[in-house]
C-alpha cells in the first residue's frame, strides 16, 4: 500500500466536502481565472470566496499568482491525483471482498442444491 500524508488527505478531502469548492475547482479546470471571475458565478461576497480559496490553496489544490492588484489562481490536480490513489486501493480491497461473497454464496447455494435443498 502506498503511504499518504494524513495532514494531505484530510485537507484535500475537507477541501471537497464543500460544493463551492467543487465548482470553483470545475472553472479552474478550464483554465486559470481571476479571484473576481471565479467569484461572479456565486451568490456571495468576495471575502467569502476568498476564504473558500483559502482553503483550496492549504490543501494545495490551486497556486495564486498576483500580478499587481490581481490575483490569478491555477488549478494544481497533484492533492487530487493522490486522494484518487487512496480512493482506488479502497476500491480493489472491496471489489475483492464482494468477489469472495459472491463465490461464497455461490458455492454454499451449489452445496444447498446437492443436498436437496431448493
Amino acid at each position: 500500500m502506498v503511504k499518504y500524508s494524513p495532514t494531505t488527505l484530510n485537507r484535500t478531502f475537507a477541501a471537497l466536502a464543500d460544493p463551492t469548492r467543487r465548482r470553483i475547482l470545475a472553472h479552474l479546470a478550464r483554465g486559470d481565472r481571476r479571484v473576481t471571475d471565479l467569484a461572479r458565478p456565486h451568490a456571495m461576497s468576495l471575502p467569502a470566496v476568498s476564504k473558500h480559496l483559502r482553503v483550496l490553496e492549504k490543501a494545495g489544490l490551486l497556486r495564486r499568482r498576483r500580478y499587481g492588484r490581481v490575483h490569478e489562481m491555477q488549478l494544481n490536480a497533484e492533492p487530487l491525483k493522490k486522494a484518487a490513489q487512496w480512493v482506488e486501493e479502497y476500491r480493489k480491497f472491496w471489489e475483492g471482498s464482494l468477489d469472495r461473497l459472491a463465490e461464497y454464496l455461490e458455492k454454499t447455494s451449489n452445496e444447498t442444491k446437492k443436498k436437496g435443498g431448493k
